[in-house]
């Protein structure tokens, strides 16, 4: 994966407040980080035969996923008007 600059501008026509912006795409991007953390759980309960927990087994090369950032999924969700939000009514 290779490392991609951010348009500003692009992130500047979607919200008014830039740290608006931030505080949304950190949100979803630690939504995706525990989806990602409940499917891993899922899975390892679901292997687990005896209801006994084994060491963690290291990936090997042959084993290895590699996936996306989940920061890199949530800025890119966002700038694709994918994400969605909303104000506290009581907040200006």
């Amino acid at each position: 994966m290779a490392i991609k600059t951010i348009p500003l501008r692009d992130v500047e026509e979607k919200v008014e407040n830039m740290y608006e912006a931030v505080a949304v795409m950190f949100g979803q991007a630690r939504r995706e980080l525990a989806d990602r953390i409940l499917d891993k759980a899922i899975q390892d309960v679901e292997s687990d035969e005896y209801g006994m927990f084994e060491e963690v087994e290291e990936p090997t090369p042959e084993t290895y996923e590699e996936k996306e950032k989940v920061t890199t999924s949530a800025i890119g969700k966002f700038l694709e008007g994918e994400v969605a939000w909303r104000k506290p009514d009581n907040i200006e």
